[in-house]
């Protein structure tokens, strides 16, 4: 009897050493891969010219770039911090806000990027252009640096979305089983829908310039970024009208339980990765147009300014119906 229960002693926790070995493996990759673009944005914080040719608009404001920069690095060392969280026993016990909004943040700011250089490096690899200067004052970055900073940030992207997968699941993966049918019927919760369909209002306005755009259109465009269009700023374009649909259709199928026989995790996922990166984006995008540039051909639009702010809504509106969808199924949960 020694002998046979010996081998299932020793076999019983591989499935948890393999897990808990991936996940120090993933959080080294996510923690490794914040390093170039942190070494970069503090050496440019500290002065350093390294990888910005002369003539770039980002030597035109000192005091900007180094407030942009800072945020930026704070931003980044939030990587680390979530990569700790992910996989420390401690991790368990933060509050579920705690980790899910930096969570949601970092998905949303990451997403669009993992999605849209692979798209661009693919395109230009067929023909396409690419310009990441501007029609005055030469290149913007030496392209070096879009490739080693981009590279770092798919790389995040990965490792991070990863882990926060693998820690969902064990902690909150019965909120998301089941069938997209078996969804409480829509009166069950008046507001998730109310929420969905105005989010599916709003986006109508964002989606339709971007998809414009994306086509040709120059509408509501800056002089400067109607003269940079390349095959980099089309597929960006098309990123955005992907991620916008994508936020409208998880909302909608979740409040309307679309989807007949589609796993709960689907529309979660759609409502997750597109509110984020619509809301996220627009954020920032909101929030860079509130620069001051001395050239009036590089300021945003109204048009382009109104995009950004109704995405930002957009995108908080869809976030808002997964909260209260996720709410819903761990308050009946517990009931029963």
């Amino acid at each position: 009897m020694t002998q046979t229960a010996a081998p299932g002693s020793r076999t019983a926790p591989r499935p948890a050493l393999r897990s808990g070995r991936l996940r120090r493996v993933l959080r080294a990759v996510a923690v490794v891969s914040c390093l170039p673009y942190l070494t970069l944005k503090i050496a440019w914080i500290g002065g350093s010219h390294l990888g910005i040719p002369d003539g770039s608009s980002l030597l035109d404001h000192r005091a900007s770039m180094v407030v942009a920069n800072s945020l930026s690095v704070l931003l980044d060392s939030f990587v680390i911090v979530l990569a700790l969280l992910l996989t420390r026993p401690w991790g368990r016990r933060v509050p579920a806000w705690l980790l899910v909004f930096p969570m949601w943040v970092a998905t949303g700011l990451l997403a669009p990027i993992m999605t849209g250089y692979p798209l661009q490096l693919l395109v230009r690899a067929f023909g396409g252009s690419v310009n990441h200067g501007g029609s005055k004052g030469g290149p913007f970055l030496d392209e070096w640096v879009f490739g080693v900073v981009y590279t770092g940030f798919i790389l995040q992207g990965l490792a991070l979305g990863t882990l926060f997968a693998l820690y969902a699941r064990d902690r909150w993966g019965h909120t998301w089983r089941g069938p997209v049918r078996e969804l409480p019927p829509p009166p069950a919760d008046a507001a998730r829908r109310i929420l969905a369909v105005a989010a599916a209002v709003l986006a109508l306005f964002p989606l339709t310039l971007h998809l414009l755009w994306a086509c040709g259109a120059t509408t509501g465009l800056n002089s400067v970024r109607i003269a940079d269009r390349t095959s980099d700023f089309y597929v960006l374009e098309a990123t955005d009208v992907f991620f916008l649909a994508a936020a409208v259709l998880g909302a909608l199928a979740l409040a309307f339980r679309r989807g007949g026989g589609l796993p709960v995790k689907l529309p979660l996922a759609l409502a997750w990765l597109g509110s984020g990166a619509v809301a996220c984006w627009g954020g920032w995008l909101a929030l860079a147009s509130l620069a001051g540039v001395d050239d009036i051909t590089r300021r945003p639009t109204p048009v382009m300014n109104l995009t950004y702010a109704v995405q930002m809504v957009v995108g908080i509106l869809v976030a808002a119906v997964g909260v209260r969808f996720l709410a819903g199924r761990t308050e009946r949960r517990t009931a029963s």
